[in-house]
């Protein structure tokens, strides 16, 4: 009997315990923030490139905590400007988010993932649509590529044409520096213009050069900015990429002997020198070496590879102890970079 009542009253108390929690839970979750997307899609429509779309997303809290925006995840593309990161119970935020629309061409849709301190639906999704009409474009496209070795210069052409109904005309054309220079002309021929745009509309035919001794060796990022008289899209870029190499590569670029004696192997070291001018490798030549340290003699052989050069560097034996800093002049027959200087240092032992 007395096993049969404790049996009893541990069911109770289980049922007693099962009760509690769920009641916590629900005391909790009636505590809880609660997320609500007043406009969670917003379309934009029909809106001429190159236009910035800026929307401000309402978020509403209905629940009886405050609503912490964790993060705010926008998709490529799309940027958000700025949020508020609490809300209040019965409150309404913002998420300012932006979408450019210069890149993009036809129908867009840009989505923008949102976390917050919500137990129930702790993940949220913004959207941002358009259509992005061109009024000017470029034809085969706005952006040309370059490949060139140092020095070198290349042109390359892009048609411009419009959808506007008014005669198109372009009023000005700004370039990033001296390496880019810009002809246009108007396309005067029916069978040169490009096969889009606005029958009998003005098209344009650009010509860009890029490269010269004016240009810097590395990666080319540029924009050339054409300004029209489109009433909707009265800028329209033109994206420059590519590298411009150098024309010779000298390996190592700077030479260090360390501490040696003028006897050590070490003291005798090989650097090379080669073209990247592969079409034409026999017109790179090193004519001469100079050193700048009497310790330090220097001289140049063509290697078996056109166009590829051994430069002997090496501590005179009769060279006293001491500190080697200076140079060693390679003189070539680049036109636009004829001598390198190969910094040279170290030490002799005594």
């Amino acid at each position: 009997m007395v096993q049969k009542r404790m049996i009893w009253m541990l069911a109770i108390l289980l049922t007693l315990a099962i009760a509690g929690a769920a009641w916590a839970q629900q005391a909790g979750e009636a505590a809880a923030a609660r997320l609500t997307l007043v406009d969670p899609l917003k379309d934009f429509g029909t809106v001429p490139k190159g236009t910035k779309l800026e929307w401000n997303f309402t978020i509403r809290n209905t629940g009886q905590a405050n609503l912490e925006i964790l993060s705010v995840q926008p998709a490529c593309g799309c940027t958000v400007a700025e949020f508020d990161k609490v809300i209040e119970p019965g409150s309404t935020g913002k998420i300012h988010a932006v979408v450019d629309t210069a890149q993009f061409s036809g129908p867009i849709s840009k989505g923008i993932s949102v976390t917050t301190n919500d137990p129930t639906t702790p993940n949220a999704q913004l959207t941002m649509r358009a259509v992005v009409k061109p009024y000017v474009e470029a034809f085969p496209a706005g952006f040309l590529r370059y490949m060139l070795l140092h020095g070198q210069a290349e042109t390359q052409s892009t048609i411009l044409y419009s959808e506007e109904d008014k005669p198109f005309e372009i009023v000005d054309i700004e370039v990033p520096g001296e390496h880019v220079k810009v002809e246009y002309a108007k396309v005067e021929n029916e069978e040169d213009r490009a096969r889009a745009g606005r029958d009998g509309q003005n098209q344009y035919r650009l010509n860009v050069t890029v490269g010269g001794p004016e240009a810097r060796i590395g990666p080319i990022a540029d924009k050339i900015r054409v300004v029209t008289n489109s009433d909707h899209q009265p800028e329209y870029f033109i994206s420059l990429t590519g590298l411009i190499r150098p024309s010779y590569i000298v390996n190592p670029s700077v030479l260090n002997f360390g501490d040696v004696s003028t006897a050590d192997p070490a003291a005798t070291r090989t650097v090379m020198l080669r073209t990247n001018n592969r079409a034409a490798p026999d017109q790179f030549k090193v004519t001469r070496v100079e050193s700048s340290v009497p310790a330090v003699v220097a001289e140049a052989k063509a290697s078996a590879d056109p166009g590829s050069y051994e430069v002997t560097v090496r501590l005179d034996r009769a060279a006293k102890a001491g500190v080697i800093d200076g140079n060693v002049m390679i003189y070539t027959t680049d036109p636009y970079n004829p001598v390198y200087t190969l910094p040279i240092r170290g030490s002799i032992k005594g």
